[in-house]
């Protein structure tokens, strides 16, 4: 994990210096490809940078390493959607939805077996 390219990124992010964080957070997603935050990120730039195209491409990386994330979802239908890919965008909304309830549904169970164990306990 390359975290001083990402964290470089993030900080000029939010700086809103978006062609530098493009290319730290390019340096950090070629250092470990695996690093979903720092695709999500990059998304994140190019879409704010206007390049619909490279946005789409690393959310679908995104969402491939991440594929019950919600947020990669919703990314991804912004994108679509500014791309002017209604029906994908749809998609990718509609996908977003169910990946929130499953994610909802998972927590309620968390919870209750939580609650189950601390009743065990007593």
């Amino acid at each position: 994990m390359d975290e001083p390219h990402y964290e470089r990124g993030m900080e000029l992010f939010s700086e809103d210096r978006l062609e530098e964080a493009i290319h730290e957070l390019t340096l950090a997603v070629e250092a470990d490809p695996q690093h979903a935050d720092a695709l999500h990120a990059l998304s994140m730039c190019c879409y704010h940078a206007a390049d619909y195209d490279r946005a789409i491409e690393y959310g679908e990386r995104f969402r491939q390493l991440e594929p019950e994330d919600v947020l990669a979802f919703t990314s991804l239908s912004m994108f679509y959607q500014k791309k002017g890919m209604i029906e994908k965008a749809e998609e990718m909304g509609a996908k977003a939805k169910v990946a929130g309830f499953k994610e909802a549904i998972r927590e309620a169970k968390e919870k209750e077996a939580s609650r189950s164990g601390d009743v065990e306990k007593k």
